[in-house]
């Protein structure tokens, strides 16, 4: 039941006859999952909330940069460095009270997703890598969630529910992994800073669509939004029961999603933890490449990083030493994969790579 002031605050919601307190009360007792608290997660998490659905999840391992301003406009300044699953928490409490926060500040991973997915009745996909995203639509399908899909690219964005009933799923509409060169994000490629919000925005009315059955739900349908001629198109998207099966049938205590995809192009590239270079650090003469732009922060004074942007590789590798140990690391451990596959097509055998990049390094 809605309490006297849930229904002063929803008001404008019973006013409508597809929802009233009936859908309030759908709306209220929803649990939903949003993974990412970026560029998409920000809208859909504040509308979500301004919304009242009562039980809404945060799982994001990565702090706010003030490079994040530009379309995060649920952070502040005052945010920077602050983890974003938690960060978001604290802001969203002021806008609705009555809602239950449930913030994870780690990365999802095959080990964590089932159980933390069988917690939800709908999961969001606010990410952007696709590693990330086949192993959502995987999860969802092995706990049977629909899960609503959204992606930006520069000036266009992508909005679809998938796994939804009958419905198609993320392998229906992409079942080969994408190449390794089309496989960027945001801090790679640029993005319009309102782009975000568009689509994000979308992707909240879906769900709100879902929890309370109205309407026509984006299921078997990706709609492609052009924020430069503001146009929208509609595909029709098939199921594919083959790809479901394969779905249901991976292993994830086998399954890498990061080679599956093209991230990754050797299964045994070498890899350490932050707590593990840190370890090192005292026992070895390691060298440190920072392959990000030099403008990128956080930067680790300890690592006496040598910094060679990940475009500027292929004329600098005079400058990476072949006789010891070196560690590559760029912001979430994207980039340095690329860079070690590239270096290691030019002969170099003593890369390892920094799991999750510098933002996994804590003081």
């Amino acid at each position: 039941m809605l309490s006297d002031k849930e229904k002063y605050r929803y008001s404008r919601h019973l006013l409508l006859d597809k929802v009233g307190d009936k859908g309030q009360e759908k709306l209220k007792f929803a649990k939903v999952l949003v993974v990412g608290a970026g560029g998409l997660g920000c809208p859909v998490l504040q509308y979500l909330t301004a919304a009242g659905v009562g039980t809404i999840g945060i799982i994001d391992f990565d702090t706010v940069d003030e490079t994040n301003l530009q379309r995060q406009v649920l952070f502040s300044i005052q945010d920077i460095g602050t983890n974003k699953a938690l960060a978001a928490k604290n802001r969203l409490e002021q806008l609705n009270q009555f809602i239950v926060f449930n913030i994870y500040q780690e990365k999802l991973t095959v080990k964590n997703v089932l159980e933390l997915f069988c917690q939800y009745d709908i999961i969001v996909d606010g990410t952007d890598n696709f590693s990330t995203r086949y192993l959502v639509n995987d999860a969802c399908i092995k706990t049977n969630k629909p899960f609503v899909y959204g992606a930006i690219y520069k000036f266009e964005g992508q909005v679809s529910v998938f796994n939804y009933g009958d419905g198609p799923s993320y392998r229906c509409l992409f079942p080969n992994a994408p190449d390794e060169c089309s496989v960027s994000n945001c801090s790679e490629i640029g993005v319009l800073g309102v782009l975000p919000g568009l689509i994000g925005t979308q992707q909240a009315n879906e769900v709100l669509k879902l929890i309370l059955n109205i309407g026509n739900p984006l299921s078997g349908k990706l709609a492609i939004y052009n924020a430069l001629e503001a146009s929208q198109l509609i595909i029709e998207i098939s199921r594919n029961e083959d790809q479901i099966n394969i779905a249901k049938q991976i292993d994830f205590d086998l399954y890498d999603y990061d080679y599956f995809c093209g991230i990754k192009k050797e299964k045994n590239m070498k890899e350490i933890s932050a707590q593990e270079l840190k370890a090192l650090l005292k026992k070895e003469d390691i060298q440190v490449i920072d392959v990000r732009e030099s403008y990128e922060t956080p930067k680790i004074e300890e690592l006496k990083a040598l910094n060679i942007p990940m475009q500027s590789i292929p004329h600098n590798m005079d400058k990476i030493d072949r006789n010891k140990k070196v560690v590559i690391h760029c912001q979430h451990g994207i980039r340095s994969m690329h860079a070690i596959d590239f270096l290691a097509q030019n002969g170099f055998d003593n890369l390892i790579n920094l799991t999750g990049g510098i933002v996994m390094w804590e003081d």
